[in-house]
């Protein structure tokens, strides 16, 4: 049977009068242990963690426990048993937990922990069992049961941990908290004239209890309130549990290794458990939702889905393409692959050819020694002769292959295959630049050189000690966890309790994260000064612009329109003799349609409507052909249809085309080509801009908005073929 990887964690809280006691301004000790057990409780609930977490307060006004009797366990309150955390845990620790006008003896306390430990995990299986204790050590203790406490924390293999509003290291003897300790607290609320009697008797008892449970170490399991803060600013990151992968690893057709594989790297997604809910009562059963299909007639008559079919977009044409047609084109497989094509020399794989969402390490399969040793020596050959293996990856029968790259992987601990997948013809990239070498404007001097040399040393962000040996590394990508998700956490968490309230601001520790190192800020400086003196910016300025036929014989109305003229004639100016030189029109083209329009509707005899369904057609055949050259030359007909139509009081000419156009944006999927005109405010010509028109500003700034459209929710695929996360395996 699978170990269980969930654990039983009590947070054990001191609710006394004195916790809740603090200078003016300042944070009192309660409120500060709250904080950490909201940071603590938030990281469980958005890590989808399943420990189980039980709340104990001690100080209380009533008495609540199992072991209480007499005057025994008096004022210890079992506030909530062993379950999984979740918001109201939250609400509860953050409205409902009130300090209390009591003491209890933290030994008390913690044997109330036990008990319940021990209770409530018969049966059941936990990889670890903790108890988490927040106090400022202000009240009566008595050791009389402190050995049997050790002893038991001991047989039961229950951990400890001890958080305090002060520092281990307050100076005991004169009564002042030291400088070095108030420099590093922040607003802690622990007297500044030092500990109180009871406070010092209560350190003397914890450094006895944590030094006996561990004589090396047990004294690093005791944390402040501001470090605690400081260490759960960070959302927790959602576990995986490692899922092995097993497949058979082939060379040719009579060598055959058992393999398995694991995710080591592959980006981490946010859960999609977004959903839709009535806005009033936030139910989600309150909502339905169903999907409609209708022919682009008068009548929008309903169709069945049936009677519908997928089809592909083949050029201009359409191809019916049925769900069945699908399935018989899908590659067929036998099953999982990995067979080795051949082998290349490492140096040959560039780094920039690596891609897909996932590294696979890949290990001989677990109890084979004859997998193990075949494994072993393909390993090393590789890594000996600096070669890989060229291999075909399907991760099973549904899945279309991959063509992959193996390297070899040796470390002390293990040894394995690093499986990346290479791209195949379609999905490279190539481009053509001109040679920097070749321009003598682009050579560098060696003061250049020399000053770029500098600034990257200097930014170097491994820390190097004088004698060359040890590393350490100032900018750990594998600690930073994601800000989006941590934004998200924030936002959400915030929102469950202040559904009404803006948002808060993006935490500094967020915004800091990113940035470069302070160090490593501070040592660039003088680099940078560097750099910048040798490589100076220079304004320049406009060059003499050379006059062209064109610029001279252009129609000087270009200047302004005349006052003079009516308004039809505003824009006469964009005519020039170079263009009426280039030959008569005769009907819309393809090249510069939108021009061919002006002409011809200015012709005299023209049939406006005749020439706008020219244009109309070209417009068609650029939305067919799709792209973002063929819909800015769409979005160029368009506007000049608009003006012209204007013009010409041929309103009701361009209403009627752009209505028509939004029905076949909406069944033809152009939703970015309508971003496009929305963007432009490309809308239906309104009764303030002409007479002609019955269409308010109102109506035509509704015009533009998209319908919503009614999607099902299809299930999700996995093309990749992902296996879970490779955790600490070793």
């Amino acid at each position: 049977m699978a170990r269980s990887n969930k654990a039983a964690i009590v947070l054990c809280l001191d609710v006394g009068f004195t916790m809740s006691s603090s200078a003016p301004g300042e944070e009192s000790s309660l409120e500060q242990a709250k904080k950490i057990m909201m940071k603590f409780v938030q990281r469980q609930v958005f890590a989808e963690s399943k420990d189980e977490v039980a709340v104990i307060l001690f100080g209380t006004d009533g008495t609540r426990n199992d072991l209480a009797s007499g005057d025994q366990y008096q004022n210890i309150t079992v506030h909530r048993s062993l379950m999984l955390p979740d918001f109201d845990l939250l609400e509860d620790i953050q409205d409902v937990i009130k300090p209390g006008s009591e003491k209890a003896d933290f030994l008390d306390a913690i044997i109330v922990c036990m008990d319940l430990l021990q209770k409530e995990t018969v049966g059941k299986k936990y990889e670890k069992r903790h108890i988490e204790l927040f106090t400022d050590l202000n009240s009566p203790v008595s050791e009389d049961q402190l050995e049997i406490i050790i002893a038991n924390l001991k047989k039961t293999g229950i951990s400890l941990q001890i958080f305090l509003p002060f520092p281990m290291d307050v100076d005991d003897g004169g009564g002042d908290v030291s400088a070095s300790v108030h420099s590093h607290m922040h607003r802690n609320s622990f007297p500044k004239n030092g500990l109180t009697e009871q406070q010092k008797e209560g350190i003397d008892v914890v450094r006895k209890l944590m030094h006996t449970l561990d004589e090396g170490g047990g004294l690093e399991e005791i944390y402040t309130f501001r470090e605690s803060l400081e260490r759960l600013s960070m959302f927790k990151k959602i576990e995986r549990r490692p899922m092995a992968w097993p497949c058979q690893l082939t060379i040719g057709s009579n060598l055959s290794i058992r393999i398995v594989a694991y995710k080591s790297v592959t980006e981490e997604k946010v859960k999609k458990i977004w959903t839709v809910v009535d806005a009033k009562t936030l139910r989600k059963d309150d909502v339905q939702r169903e999907t409609v299909y209708c022919l682009n007639d008068d009548d929008e008559t309903e169709v069945q889905k049936d009677d519908t079919i997928q089809g592909f977009r083949y050029g201009s044409d359409i191809v019916p393409f049925s769900k069945e047609d699908e399935e018989q084109m899908k590659y067929k497989t036998e099953g999982k692959c990995f067979s080795v094509l051949g082998f290349s020399r490492s140096s040959q794989i560039q780094q920039h050819y690596y891609m897909g969402n996932q590294v696979l390490k890949v290990f001989a399969a677990k109890d084979d020694e004859n997998a193990a040793v075949a494994f072993s020596a393909l390993v090393h050959a590789l890594d000996e002769l600096k070669a890989v293996a060229i291999v075909r990856y399907a991760y099973d029968r549904r899945c279309n292959p991959q063509i992959g790259v193996a390297f070899p992987y040796i470390k002390d601990a293990y040894e394995c295959l690093i499986y990346v997948q290479l791209p195949y013809m379609e999905d490279l990239r190539q481009y053509i630049f001109s040679s920097l070498k070749n321009n003598k404007k682009c050579i560098p001097t060696a003061d250049q050189l020399s000053a770029v040399d500098s600034l990257i040393d200097s930014m170097n962000l491994v820390y190097e000690d004088d004698d060359g040996e040890t590393f350490e590394d100032l900018f750990k990508p594998s600690k930073i966890p994601n800000p989006h998700f941590q934004r998200l956490y924030q936002c959400l968490q915030h929102k469950a309790f202040h559904p009404n309230e803006p948002l808060p601001p993006i935490e500094q520790h967020l915004l800091e994260m990113l940035e470069m190192p302070c160090v490593v800020k501070e040592r660039c400086q003088a680099p940078l000064e560097k750099v910048k003196a040798l490589f100076p910016l220079k304004e320049v300025g406009k060059k003499k612009e050379e006059k062209t036929a064109q610029d001279i014989f252009k129609d000087n109305s270009e200047d302004g329109p005349n006052p003079k003229k009516p308004k039809i004639e505003d824009e006469e100016g964009s005519f020039s003799i170079i263009k009426l030189a280039e030959g008569t029109v005769t009907s819309v083209g393809s090249v510069n349609p939108a021009e061919d329009f002006r002409i011809l509707v200015r012709q005299k005899n023209a049939d406006f409507k005749d020439v706008s369904q020219q244009l109309i057609n070209r417009i068609d055949q650029f939305l067919e052909n799709k792209g973002s050259q063929y819909y800015m030359k769409g979005i160029s007909c368009i506007r000049v249809f608009r003006e012209e139509a204007m013009k010409l009081f041929k309103v009701q000419c361009f209403n009627d085309f752009l209505q028509a156009l939004k029905s076949k944006v909406e069944d033809k999927a152009l939703a970015d080509f309508w971003e496009i005109l929305i963007q432009d405010r490309i809308s239906l010509i309104t009764k303030d801009e002409t007479e002609e028109s019955s269409v308010t500003s109102e109506e035509a700034e509704k015009f533009l908005a998209p319908k919503e459209k009614k999607n099902e929710t299809l299930p999700p695929t996995d093309e990749g073929g992902d296996v879970d996360d490779l955790l600490d395996m070793m």
